[in-house]
């Protein structure tokens, strides 16, 4: 798959900061005299507090709760430039933003780039409260995809005609402005749908909690809100991508940030099953293929071999390899498959260094009360 890119400028990723003059006013480069707040770079409690602004998305594997330890590790390794390889919620892509490095955010999914294309590659644009009124207002136009193909298996009636009339407006903005808009209806539905997740349909897991009491339009003017506070200027050009991993440029990065889909050991960790509504509303199911014969409209799977207990080494091996030259982050759980001395064995087959963190992480499986929860580790492997 080529990858579909979205860019502030024509300017490419540099390889060091000598090689990316700063504009004027711009940060200075992580890992300079910027980080305690001299020369327009915030100190690392602000970094965090502004990533922590972030909309939260809940994501399979997203790293909101691990904010600090990746800032720690992003700020203590430097450089002007980053890829996040795996940007899933957008979260680590706006952190990586926020401290303040030209960011490249890539997903093989199609609505993470959207989020990133709000958030991260856009400096300047919100929705204006004449934009959001018009959205939350009547439809544009008679279209009714999304009533007739999900009627009775997620949302009411109400909030599926606002879906279609949302689309309705959406269509006709363009940019910035109709990234903020898609992302805003993207995090509304998936805040409206229970455990945020579109395997299950009914109320089984109804917990009671605000998020589920909204309509679609009280969300999306809520979350509009959301996604306009965290639009900021960082001086630097961003891009967002979205293909498969393996088909990125392996160079021009000082920094690669890479938080593969861990393979468990049971089940698995199929991200199309759980959002394929979010990630055909992104782009209103143009292009998609809908298989119209399951009961909650999913999308067809996506072959990628992180998400098999047999290909996923060679698939880590090969992505380490991919972005040897550039300084890596990698996260993974104990909960998964290869094991914490596997993957530090595949690091050091390119790098001399290789620090492994360890951060105790609780995982709810559920939103009910009675949630099974289960305390894992989560590995931050760092090799400069």
């Amino acid at each position: 798959m080529a990858c579909v890119a979205t860019m502030i400028g024509q300017t490419p990723p540099a390889s060091s900061p000598d090689a990316l003059p700063a504009p004027p006013g711009a940060p200075a480069p992580p890992g300079g005299p910027g980080l305690d707040g001299v020369s327009g770079v915030p100190g690392l409690p602000e970094v965090v507090r502004r990533a922590g602004l972030f909309p939260r998305l809940r994501y399979m594997g997203s790293k909101y709760r691990l904010i600090p330890h990746l800032a720690k590790a992003f700020t203590e390794l430097g450089g002007a430039t980053a890829l996040d390889a795996f940007s899933g919620s957008g979260v680590v892509s706006y952190l990586l933003k926020s401290c303040g490095y030209q960011v490249t955010a890539n997903d093989f999914l199609a609505f993470p780039a959207v989020i990133a294309r709000a958030s991260v590659v856009n400096q300047h644009v919100t929705l204006g409260a004449d934009d959001i009124a018009e959205i939350c207002g009547p439809p544009a136009d008679d279209r009714d995809f999304i009533q007739r193909t999900f009627d009775g298996i997620y949302y009411t009636g109400a909030d599926l005609r606002f879906l279609d009339s949302a689309w309705s407006h959406i269509d006709r903005m363009s940019g910035h402005r109709q990234a903020l808009a898609i992302s805003a209806l993207v995090l509304s539905a998936a805040r409206r749908q229970p455990r945020g997740v579109f395997t299950v349909t009914g109320h089984r897991y109804d917990d009671g909690r605000r998020d589920l009491r909204l309509s679609l339009r009280e969300h999306f003017a809520e979350r509009a809100v959301e996604y306009n506070g965290v639009v900021f200027d960082s001086g630097r050009p961003c891009a967002a991508t979205s293909c498969d991993v393996f088909d990125l440029p392996p160079g021009g990065y000082d920094v690669v940030y890479l938080d593969p889909p861990y393979a468990p050991p049971r089940d698995d960790n199929c991200y199309i099953k759980r959002y394929h509504f979010l990630e055909g509303l992104s782009g209103y199911w143009h292009g998609q293929a809908l298989l119209e014969n399951t009961r909650t409209r999913k999308l067809p799977k996506r072959y990628t071999p992180f998400s098999y207990t047999r290909t996923v080494t060679d698939a880590l091996r090969r992505v380490v390899r991919q972005f040897g030259d550039s300084a890596l982050v990698l996260s993974y759980s104990s909960n998964a498959v290869p094991d914490a001395a596997t993957i530090e064995g595949l690091l050091r087959e390119v790098k001399r260094h290789v620090e492994v963190r360890v951060i105790d992480h609780t995982y709810a499986f559920g939103t009910h009360q009675a949630a099974r929860r289960r305390t894992a580790r989560e590995y931050l492997f760092i090799a400069p």
